[in-house]
């Protein structure tokens, strides 16, 4: 028998999951560099372990998508948790910088599982009034994966070297698993009842395509930004990391208050305003990032404000905006889930290889390319109608 669980304690379970997946990459990060003097290879070979990782994980998505369509996702998750954790004490035993990029592919495939099912577990839990509300939660606790885990893997990396991070994530993967093992029959089930598609159906789901462009372009746009942000700022723009530090932190203060009120704002103004209006900000955010940096200015007094600007706009249309996705598949959430992460991955990694013969320029580059992905998240909006529109057709 498994002991009664509040629909909070199941959400934490979710949340702890999704996490970990995101923890993969960040974690690890601090220990890249000091990987050729372990393992062998260069530094080139060493951002590998990185790069197969973030292609593992595509991989995973649509293979879990696939899965949780045709088989329980409470068992796969468990799988999916299991599996990840059996792949990072793995990596940790690894003989050589090659087993190691292997190991990672698999490591980032497996642990993509929780992302893929957290929308239709979430939906199951919450009526859909506060589905969305605890999207939102869900994305305020996943933003500060990439703020706190570097932080936390540098300083593993000082008391044990780059194997302890693995073990970390090996060891808390277990302990996930085994809760969720436990309160398993709490999770919904997936129901039979639904009709599933193929991802071919639901691409062919113009509302759907809609939603989910504008959610992988804005997201994949702050992204690309942040990614090249360190390099920026210790590069041409000669500042210390702690000037990333402080952007990051303002960012995701600001994204977390927004996504809160995400919901609301979709239960007052109509849900098809508020993404419109969140994404619109974003553009006009990124192009006064890009003006400021072009005449030549970097203070942090200016550009602290201007980042915030673009994490309060994805904060308002980030949450209702994945949520209103998922709704449009009409019930395939996993195989949904996985086309709407994976086209977040694809973007910020397309925009990011752009954009990097670019980085020694300074900051306007990163701004530029986030405005232009962000104003095509706006204009892939246009073809949707709020029902209040159409009914004034």
């Amino acid at each position: 028998m498994t002991a009664p669980a509040r629909p909070s304690a199941l959400f934490f379970l979710i949340a702890a999951g999704t996490v970990l997946g995101i923890a993969g990459t960040d974690l690890v990060l601090p220990a890249v560099p000091s990987l050729p003097a372990q393992l062998g290879g260069s530094a080139e070979t060493a951002q590998l372990v990185l790069a197969a990782y973030a292609f593992g994980t595509l991989a995973g998505l649509l293979t879990f998508g696939e899965l949780g369509a045709r088989f329980d996702p409470r068992k796969l998750l468990i799988w999916s948790l299991a599996l990840f954790g059996l792949a990072s004490l793995a990596a940790a035993e690894s003989p050589s910088i090659e087993w190691l990029i292997a190991l990672r592919f698999a490591q980032g495939a497996f642990g993509s599982g929780p992302a893929v099912f957290a929308p239709g577990f979430i939906h199951g839990l919450f009526p859909q009034d506060r589905a969305a509300a605890a999207m939102g939660r869900l994305g305020s606790i996943e933003s500060l994966a990439p703020a706190l885990a570097p932080i936390a893997g540098a300083y593993l990396l000082e008391i044990g070297g780059w194997e302890i991070s693995f073990v970390l994530l090996a060891v808390f993967s277990a302990l996930i698993a085994a809760a969720v093992f436990w309160q398993r029959d709490r999770f919904p089930r997936r129901q039979e009842t639904e009709e599933h598609h193929s991802y071919l159906a639901i691409l062919k789901n113009r509302e759907f395509v809609s939603y989910a462009l504008s959610q992988a372009l804005s997201l994949g746009g702050l992204l690309v930004f942040v990614f090249g942000l360190p390099a920026v700022l210790t590069g041409p723009l000669d500042r210390g990391i702690e000037a990333f530090v402080i952007l990051q932190v303002s960012g995701i203060a600001v994204f977390i208050a927004s996504a809160n009120s995400s919901a609301w704002a979709a239960a007052r103004f109509g849900t098809l305003r508020t993404i419109r209006a969140g994404t619109a900000i974003m553009p006009c955010a990124f192009a006064a990032i890009s003006a400021y940096a072009l005449a030549g200015a970097s203070s942090l007094s200016v550009l602290v404000p201007l980042w915030a600007l673009v994490n309060f706009g994805f904060g308002i249309r980030g949450p209702v905006g994945f949520h209103r996705a998922i709704s449009a598949a009409r019930g395939d959430h996993s195989r949904a889930a996985a086309i709407v992460v994976a086209a977040i991955l694809g973007t910020a990694a397309l925009g990011t290889t752009a954009v990097a013969p670019l980085i020694s320029i300074g900051l306007w580059p990163l701004a530029i390319a986030g405005a232009a992905l962000t104003a095509l998240a706006l204009l892939s909006l246009l073809p949707l109608r709020a029902p209040e529109e159409s009914l004034g057709r």
